[in-house]
């Protein structure tokens, strides 16, 4: 809330009640020597290296005029549609999610094109805002994902932490890859749910999303036709890799960052100026992640050392209601922090508390990652701190407003909340398809 960084605030406060601990006798200080071991686990973790390639991948598209060309494309094929344009962004967001991946790129390239056309087309402000800012949130639960990554890996030692305190010294391994799997319907389920709220409010109040002109909408088909095929090529290099088997995720992620500078070379969009600012904001991202996944590696060391990763077990487990009652209240916090933590800080302080308690009462890892990604996704609409909605606020003509935005991000939220609860009622949305591939 003061402002100070969340990584240091996680570390330093860590080792602040640390020294505390020591002087008052209820805490042993030689766990802090376990502090370098890991950092070096995690500089030396292959599955993170996808989180660099991933993000570089998403930089250089941003730069490639990819998404522009998609809009602009897409917007006029689906004019003719009462809400037609509104559902134009929901589809060019999920075709970007599984591409690039970057909620920040997609929320403002969307709301520069989108918002104003949009908005000239006479669509309600809210609706207009709520489309692009939950369309843009979709690289978060689409594969390939930086979300899916960096839990795929928190879960992955989770499992293997569950897995061993019940006896278990050969225990099944889970991968991004699964996580990837897992995610890939529900995400195809979002981006249905937004198309069918769109089409059904612009039935309800016409007024809130008219068609636009037929003939020229029906004239631009062709060219959307050509504007999918580098997003296509993405999806497909990287994508089809990974379900076909030919390559991890990480191997993928490169496979994603050679096609991404390919295509920006093909396309003409690459430049020494321009390759550098890719590289500089791939670096600023990376290097945000990897601290606070450094400083919550600090946090939770000294966490444990007070033993409270007992505590909480012995709280969930002695919960009536067993492991129903003890999920539900950790996707209610997860949700409730969501309002003021970003999805990064969740992930590494919270996930590795309460998924191995979790997964030892019985819930399918797989099944748990997902469910928490799709929580998470929620962090970035929630106000009064939803990235989704600073990007949008940024780049919005002056007529919008902060309510505006906030209000079209309600009924979004509301969905996204629909999912989780169809995917608890039917768990197999998540688990068919990682059998599937296995079998």
């Amino acid at each position: 809330m003061a402002g100070f960084p969340v990584a240091f605030a996680l570390a330093g406060g860590a080792l602040i009640f640390a020294f505390i601990g020591y002087l008052g006798g209820s805490f042993d200080v030689t766990i802090l020597g376990a502090i370098p071991s890991r950092i070096y686990g995690v500089m030396t973790n292959e599955t993170l290296i996808a989180v660099p390639l991933f993000v570089f991948m998403g930089t250089i598209l941003e730069r490639s005029k990819i998404a522009e060309q998609l809009l602009e494309a897409m917007g006029r094929s689906f004019g003719n549609l009462r809400g037609g344009l509104a559902v134009s962004i929901c589809i060019v967001g999920a075709i970007l999610a599984a591409s690039t991946g970057i909620v920040g790129a997609t929320v403002v390239t969307m709301g520069l094109i989108s918002l104003p056309v949009m908005l000239r087309h006479h669509y309600q402000p809210a609706l207009a805002c709520g489309v692009i800012t939950a369309s843009g949130t979709l690289g978060q639960i689409i594969p390939p994902s930086i979300v899916l990554v960096i839990l795929g890996d928190v879960i992955s030692n989770a499992n293997q932490q569950a897995q061993l305190g019940v006896g278990n010294f050969s225990p099944d391994t889970v991968s991004v890859g699964d996580l990837f799997f897992g995610a890939l319907f529900p995400g195809l389920i979002l981006v249905g749910f937004y198309i069918v709220y769109v089409l059904i409010m612009a039935w309800l109040k016409p007024q809130w999303a008219p068609a636009v002109d037929y003939e020229q909408a029906a004239d631009d088909a062709p060219s959307a036709l050509m504007a999918l095929w580098a997003p296509a090529f993405l999806v497909v290099a990287v994508l089809g890799s990974i379900l076909s088997g030919i390559a991890t995720p990480t191997e993928a992620a490169a496979v994603g960052a050679g096609g991404a500078l390919l295509l920006s070379v093909v396309k003409r969009q690459l430049t020494f100026a321009s390759l550098k600012d890719a590289c500089r904001q791939a670096s600023r991202i990376t290097c945000m992640v990897f601290i606070i996944l450094i400083g919550s590696n600090i946090f939770s060391l000294v966490f444990r050392g007070f033993g409270g990763d007992e505590a909480v077990s012995e709280v969930l487990s002695s919960l009536p209601g067993g492991v129903v009652t003890a999920f539900l209240i950790v996707m209610l916090l997860m949700f409730l922090l969501g309002f003021f933590l970003d999805f990064i800080e969740i992930i590494f302080v919270v996930v590795p508390i309460v998924a191995p308690i979790l997964i030892q009462m019985g819930l399918d890892p797989i099944w748990l990652g997902v469910m928490m990604a799709v929580n998470l996704q929620t962090s970035f609409l929630t106000p009064p701190f939803g990235f989704a909605l600073f990007y949008l606020r940024g780049v919005a003509p002056a007529g919008i407003t902060s309510s505006d935005i906030y209000r079209g991000a309600v009924p979004f939220i509301g969905l996204q909340l629909l999912l989780l609860i169809l995917l608890w009622f039917y768990p197999s949305i998540v688990t068919w398809l990682p059998q599937q591939i296995y079998q």
